[in-house]
């Protein structure tokens, strides 16, 4: 089995001081340990009932649409305020320093779908909460929150009670 920390790159004070950034792009670049993350967060989900992978933007798409590909499923991706086309719906949250918004189209999610949430990395669980509000106004299930990487001292689990978390790589 493959380590993936060995092939994520940890850079000191980014984006500030005191922070230890877990830059992934060092394993995208890497095919072969791409697919196998990717195949290994399939293995991890693929017994539920899927009907759609949402993402929220940007790296999101990077894990979600290879995830949802790889299990037969349509990919939703979830953007900030005015880069979607279409009618949307968008929710706040707060970040570390500063409020940040997320949006979904209107019809991207029907009522009763089931849907997973894949994401690059769970943190504080901002993202990942505003993104099942979302999904949830639109009449969604959420089945499970997919991650490349989980910051276990940091409480997003906290945030995300009830839903079924996998994540690969956990510092």
């Amino acid at each position: 089995m493959t380590n993936f920390k060995d092939h994520i790159r940890v850079i000191l004070d980014y984006p500030q001081p005191g922070i230890r950034f877990k830059d992934i792009t060092t394993l995208l670049q890497n095919g072969p340990v791409y697919r196998q993350a990717i195949d290994a967060m399939k293995a991890a989900v693929q017994h539920k009932e899927i009907d759609v992978v949402a993402g929220p933007e940007a790296r999101g798409f990077v894990v979600g649409a290879p995830l949802a590909l790889a299990l037969g499923v349509g990919f939703v991706p979830i953007r900030k305020p005015g880069k979607l086309p279409y009618d949307t719906i968008q929710a706040s949250y707060d970040l570390e320093y500063g409020k940040d918004s997320l949006a979904i189209h209107k019809d991207a999610i029907k009522p009763g779908q089931r849907v997973l949430i894949a994401d690059d990395l769970l943190a504080t669980g901002g993202t990942i909460a505003t993104t099942i509000n979302l999904i949830r106004q639109l009449g969604g299930e959420v089945v499970g929150a997919s991650f490349l990487i989980e910051l276990g001292y940091l409480p997003g689990r906290e945030k995300l009670q009830g839903i079924e978390v996998n994540s690969l790589i956990t510092y």
